[in-house]
């Protein structure tokens, strides 16, 4: 597999004749499902952001477990005898990600690329995609939910803060795509 950027206007798919993607008002009824098994069987709805602090926490107690076992935001993850590892967050994020690429092969849809239009270099796509990555982390962290859990499961259970979270991730796209526009245009 090679890294080619293709800009969204002349992208070509990669493996021969892809499957057709799936009609997506079944998708949304299926993860509506998935979503209400998740909170009748488990009493929580489903994210990502929970799994990824779960694991930053795994990491940090190998290196500094002291810095764990005194920082009251971490020791609720892995402080003393805690796994941060045992709990079906990340259970969720690993099913997830096994399952993304066990779609993408039966689709025929598994390669890599750089998709960006043709004003903006490889670095910078890639400098951008990490800084965006690490603010809407950082959001996530800072909302008590990624958009996953805040607009599937809080929307979905009709909390407000959720609602008033989509909205206000909504309107911040909108209002800086204009901005990064020309970067994806000739």
């Amino acid at each position: 597999m090679t890294i080619k950027p293709v800009g969204p206007s002349v992208r070509k798919d990669k493996e021969p004749n892809p499957r057709p993607f799936p009609n997506p008002y079944l998708v949304g009824v299926g993860l509506g499902t998935v979503l209400f098994l998740s909170v009748l069987i488990t009493g929580d709805g489903l994210g990502a952001s929970g799994a990824v602090q779960r694991i930053w926490a795994w990491f940090e107690s190998l290196i500094v477990p002291q810095h764990v076992d005194n920082n009251i935001y971490l020791v609720t993850y892995a402080g003393g005898d805690a796994q941060p590892l045992n709990h079906w967050i990340v259970m969720l994020a690993i099913g997830v990600l096994i399952g993304g690429f066990i779609s993408g092969l039966i689709g025929r849809r598994v390669y890599t690329e750089i998709v960006k239009g043709p004003a903006i270099s490889n670095g910078t796509r890639l400098l951008f995609a990490l800084l965006g990555g690490s603010f809407v982390g950082f959001g996530a962290r800072f909302a008590r939910g990624c958009t996953s859990s805040q607009g599937l499961s809080g929307s979905a259970l009709l909390s407000v803060g959720s609602w008033v979270f989509m909205m206000a991730f909504f309107a911040g796209a909108l209002a800086a795509a204009p901005f990064f526009k020309k970067l994806w245009n000739d």
